[in-house]
């Protein structure tokens, strides 16, 4: 880099940086923050915080005034919000934010957990519209003002496969079920629920497969279902999440999963997945979007969400978002506009020059991109695969 464009880039993050502080200084002012520090318990369903937890502990560490510590911890999606309602039920909320796929942010607004974030807070954010990327604006819809999106990206379905092991690689659905047919239990995915890329086959798969509406699962997803229970018989069992698919295709128990972009990425960054591993897309692929959402919880102190809603403002500045890239977990990553891949930690720069793909960017220049199911919906074809497929897994 020329020493001009170091003085450049410096000069216009510096004027980014006291834009934000200024913005920040506005919404300080028309919010009512403690008085004395606070402590956050935040909540990561959807491994979220290898995006965020960095940017949100820089957050505490610039504001102690606000901020006296920041507790981090994990769930499974389908158990957390069982766990909140119970919480509430008892006045007793101890979980301040939620960082969520539209897993536990369909179940939480179907369940009625969530504060109503927008409209009821919309002057202590920034304007969405405005700054998110225009997918992860139609993305930021699926929250129904219950969710601020802090991540995007296309996500998938693809299938990921060991070269070594698979010769003749599917190009269609027909060919991979007449693969997992010949080549028993070497197919797997995880069960929707709890797994971006199990979500993301089932609700790419009627486009794949020309269902007669692919956002209606009760009546319009006949194909898939039916294919679904097809292919079922060729696979051992559904693994409750993602990893258990990445770590069974590099031990070599399986030789084709379900993925997606990130879930391609990271696993061969960290070395649970084989460099060499390749992906494919099947014929009529649409990518069927994703994203990560921050939710409070009713029941949150006052004076915690005023805290909240500027820690949201300040993971949506590009300086917080650059952090989305990580290793490639959730690749790209960024869901505001002008964050590039420059911005970013080097080792987030090393690790995508190194192990991503170069045919991701005309994939997803080229085809279709498509929103996930409605919040409600989605849970309804949780429900109908737990009933029809994973069921009979035991």
């Amino acid at each position: 880099m020329s020493t001009f464009d170091m003085k450049r880039r410096t000069l216009i993050a510096g004027a980014a940086g006291a834009a934000a502080l200024a913005a920040t200084g506005r919404r300080l002012q028309a919010m009512t923050m403690p008085s004395s520090p606070v402590s956050i318990n935040i909540v990561d369903v959807a491994g979220n915080l290898a995006l965020t937890q960095q940017p949100i502990q820089n957050y505490a560490n610039a504001n102690p005034k606000y901020v006296s510590s920041v507790n981090f911890s994990k769930a499974p999606a389908p158990e957390l919000p069982g766990k909140i309602k119970a919480q509430q039920q008892a006045n007793r909320v101890d979980i301040d934010l939620v960082l969520t796929g539209t897993d536990a942010l369909s179940a939480g607004i179907d369940q009625g957990l969530w504060i109503k974030l927008i409209p009821d807070h919309s002057a202590d954010l920034p304007k969405l519209e405005e700054i998110y990327l225009p997918q992860a604006w139609k993305m930021e819809s699926l929250a129904q003002g219950f969710g601020v999106e802090v991540s995007y990206y296309p996500s998938g379905p693809l299938i990921e496969y060991a070269p070594e092991r698979v010769k003749t690689v599917p190009s269609t659905a027909q060919e991979l079920m007449d693969w997992a047919k010949q080549n028993k239990n070497k197919f797997m995915y995880a069960r929707p629920a709890n797994s971006g890329p199990g979500r993301t086959l089932l609700m790419g798969l009627p486009y794949i497969l020309k269902d007669k509406d692919p956002m209606d699962p009760v009546n319009g997803w006949t194909n898939t279902w039916a294919y679904l229970e097809a292919i079922s018989p060729y696979i051992e069992y559904y693994p409750s999440g993602t990893t258990a698919t990445m770590k069974e295709l590099g031990d070599g128990t399986r030789d084709i999963i379900a993925t997606t972009t990130g879930w391609d990425i990271n696993p061969r960054v960290l070395g649970i997945v084989p460099k060499s591993a390749k992906v494919a897309t099947l014929a009529g692929f649409h990518w069927v979007t994703d994203a990560h959402y921050m939710c409070i919880p009713k029941g949150v102190k006052p004076e915690k969400v005023a805290v909240l809603l500027d820690l949201m403002n300040y993971l949506l500045t590009p300086k917080a978002q650059a952090y989305a890239y990580d290793q490639g977990y959730f690749y790209p990553g960024p869901a505001v506009k002008d964050v590039p891949i420059s911005l970013a930690p080097k080792a987030s720069q090393d690790a995508i020059a190194e192990y991503g793909r170069t045919e991701y960017t005309a994939w997803i220049a080229d085809n279709p991109k498509d929103l996930p199911l409605e919040p409600q919906t989605m849970v309804k074809a949780f429900q109908m695969w737990d009933q029809r497929i994973g069921s009979k897994k035991g």
